[in-house]
């Protein structure tokens, strides 16, 4: 576009002004691939940087595990048959007064018995 609007008063005008496509007052013609240059060391950065996320994924990982481990976990931490216990221990439930009383009818208990005191001899 800056050809178009510059005058075409000779061939040797033109060369002049645009040499490999890039006009003369442009300090670095390649100023758009210089990342090239340090390319190597750009690679090695990004390395280090999945090295490193890669190293704190690995750690927070295994905290990971070994809080688990601490972690108490019926189904993992109790043997087969304390599960089915479990279950029935809270399929349990405090019924009212009135069960109570029939119980209490029903109890072959001494309710005048000395109450027991673990070490203490009568």
């Amino acid at each position: 576009s800056e050809l178009a609007s510059t005058t075409a008063s000779s061939p040797a005008a033109k060369e002049e002004q645009v040499v490999n496509g890039h006009d003369e007052k442009d300090s670095n013609p390649f100023a758009e691939y210089m990342w090239m240059e340090n390319e190597e060391d750009f690679n090695r950065q990004v390395e280090e940087e999945l090295q490193e996320q890669e190293f704190l994924d690995r750690c927070f990982q295994e905290m990971l595990e070994e809080e688990e481990q601490d972690w108490f976990i019926p189904s993992r931490d109790l043997p087969q048959g304390m599960g089915q216990l479990q279950q029935q221990l809270n399929g349990l439930s405090v019924s009212d007064g009135h069960t109570s009383e029939d119980i209490l009818s029903k109890s072959n208990l001494n309710p005048d018995a000395k109450e027991f005191v673990p070490g203490v001899k009568y």
